[in-house]
């Protein structure tokens, strides 16, 4: 019932910049937390950033000062400002969010279907 589809990735050269947005539909009585996950050839998936209501965003090291999560909660919608790109950011970027149901009481986890990124040096 819920689908989360993520827009943005593509090639772009080091030191450049992109935008991620993952939009989720469906039928969404709420939305709680909301993150970027990434994942590059022959490296373990990694949390890059992570936002909830009323929460401070979390970064991982490695992006913190370059990345930025926000989100659009009327358009059910989060973004990952990704700026000063390295090689090394090179990766899939998955959406993840909790998302209540209009149909249910509890949360459960979804997620995108990736978007890739490449940062050519």
């Amino acid at each position: 019932q819920v689908r989360l589809v993520e827009s943005g990735g593509g090639l772009v050269q080091a030191g450049g910049s992109l935008r991620l947005s993952c939009a989720a539909s469906g039928s969404i009585f709420s939305i709680d937390a909301m993150a970027w996950y990434r994942q590059a050839p022959g490296k373990q998936r990694e949390l890059v950033a992570r936002t909830t209501n009323g929460g401070s965003p979390n970064y991982a090291d490695s992006v913190k000062g370059r990345f930025t999560i926000s989100r659009d909660n009327a358009k059910n919608t989060v973004y990952l400002q990704m700026d000063s790109l390295k090689p090394e950011d090179t990766a899939v970027y998955k959406c993840y969010a909790n998302i209540r149901l209009l149909t249910s009481r509890y949360e459960y986890p979804y997620w995108g279907q990736g978007t890739q990124v490449t940062v050519s040096s």
